[in-house]
């Protein structure tokens, strides 16, 4: 039957960028906290029993307490997002949780200017939080509360407290994005990959499932139709002669019923996909090719030349099922007295041949069209005989019956 489409695969988890993500996390998170704590020992050391101490020292433990809720507010909308181009986009809950942090530490840099330096694993959240444009907004905004927070612990001007907390802000907002952009591309190749390697596996399902049903329809041509129109063909015979030929007519409903038997056996043998019934309890090819007949009205003659040599099992199916076709559309076509089989051990390959003196036909020219029902057979030899890397050739001539030749390469076979 029709193989169903593939389904859905669940949004692709990256492993690898997660692990990434949680080592770079733990990075930001031990920096923080250590430019904090840097923070605030020095602004004890240098600034002891000031008034603004207890502020300060509240809003340090107000922003710790604020960074540590951050992974519990949750990331983005889309961690990953659903598509490799889209948008990082923080939750409500998110940006009220870094708008707050900001402030917070945007009031501790006033009150104590030693504070400016933990915007650096700041500029990392706004980076991994906010679209590409609002984290730059925010970092330099964050760039220029540093800028001014240094300016004002300086006696002197220093060029370098001007521009190096800039250059700093601007190599970090870089790498960052940059990075981001080369995991987006990972990312993209990734789906991708993914997305071919399911987009192979349903075409290979649906190649299997047409080979398949080539196979089937080959298996029952060659077997359960031939044997449907065997039956049918005695069983008319046997209509005919009933009245004035009682004996005839009773040999050949023996026949049908024999037929029938046969016929049963190959059924359940495609049901369990199992050898032909020709072919079982140790019987050679050449036996089951003697064993075959064409109805009641053609002598059928087999002739072995050559050496018998070991034939894997599909090449003894496949010649086995070319002379069941070929006997079948002598029966039904060719109105041949006599037919002839010869299987040839030449060697190199074995060749089986299938002659009748039937009425033969014009084989340069197309023939006609089958009815719906029919026309398996030549294009299922042509395709038994390919599959083993051979060749299937017809000769024929309108009144001077017909040949066909099957040729198999027997180091093609195993």
């Amino acid at each position: 039957m029709d193989p169903s489409p593939p389904p859905r695969s669940p949004a692709v988890s990256h492993p690898p960028r997660k692990a990434d993500t949680r080592a770079l996390a733990t990075v930001m998170h031990t920096a923080f906290f250590l430019l904090l704590g840097a923070s605030v020992a020095r602004f004890l050391l240098r600034h002891p029993g000031e008034p603004r101490t207890p502020w300060v020292i509240a809003l340090s433990i107000t922003l710790a307490l604020l960074y540590v809720l951050g992974p519990a507010v949750g990331g983005t909308t889309t961690d990953p997002p659903p598509e490799p181009s889209a948008p990082r986009t923080p939750t409500l809950r998110r940006r009220l949780w870094l708008g707050l942090v900001v402030a917070t530490w945007v009031v501790l840099v006033v009150l104590a200017p030693s504070f400016a330096w933990c915007a650096v694993p700041l500029f990392f959240t706004a980076l991994r939080t906010l679209p590409p444009r609002a984290a730059v907004a925010l970092v330099t905004v964050l760039t220029v509360f540093v800028v001014a927070a240094q300016l004002k612990l300086s006696t002197a001007f220093d060029p370098n407290l001007l521009l190096a907390p800039p250059a700093v802000a601007a190599l970090a907002t870089a790498v960052f994005i940059h990075m981001e952009r080369q995991a987006q591309a990972q990312r993209t190749l990734i789906d991708d990959l993914i997305r071919t390697r399911r987009e192979l596996a349903a075409t290979e399902r649906r190649e299997g499932t047409l080979a398949e049903r080539q196979r089937l329809s080959m298996e029952i041509h060659d077997t359960l139709a031939q044997h449907l129109s065997s039956q049918r063909m005695l069983l008319q015979a046997a209509d005919r002669t009933w009245d004035t030929d009682p004996v005839t007519a009773r040999a050949h409903v023996r026949n049908a019923t024999g037929i029938a038997a046969r016929g049963l056996a190959e059924a359940r043998r495609l049901v369990h996909d199992l050898a032909p019934p020709e072919l079982e309890n140790g019987a050679g090819l050449a036996d089951a090719l003697r064993a075959l007949d064409a109805g009641p009205d053609i002598e059928v003659r087999f002739h072995l030349e050559g050496t018998p040599a070991p034939l894997p099992d599909r090449a003894e199916s496949a010649l086995l099922r070319i002379a069941q076709g070929a006997l079948a559309n002598i029966r039904e076509h060719s109105g041949a007295r006599t037919a002839a089989l010869t299987l040839s051990f030449l060697g190199d390959q074995v060749v089986l041949d299938i002659a009748d003196d039937g009425t033969g036909f014009t084989a340069a020219l197309p023939a006609t069209p089958a009815p719906a029902d029919r026309g398996h057979g030549l294009p299922a030899m042509r395709a038994r005989v390919r599959q083993l890397g051979g060749t299937l050739t017809i000769e024929s001539t309108p009144g001077e019956g017909t040949v066909l030749s099957a040729s198999i390469p027997l180091e093609t076979t195993g």
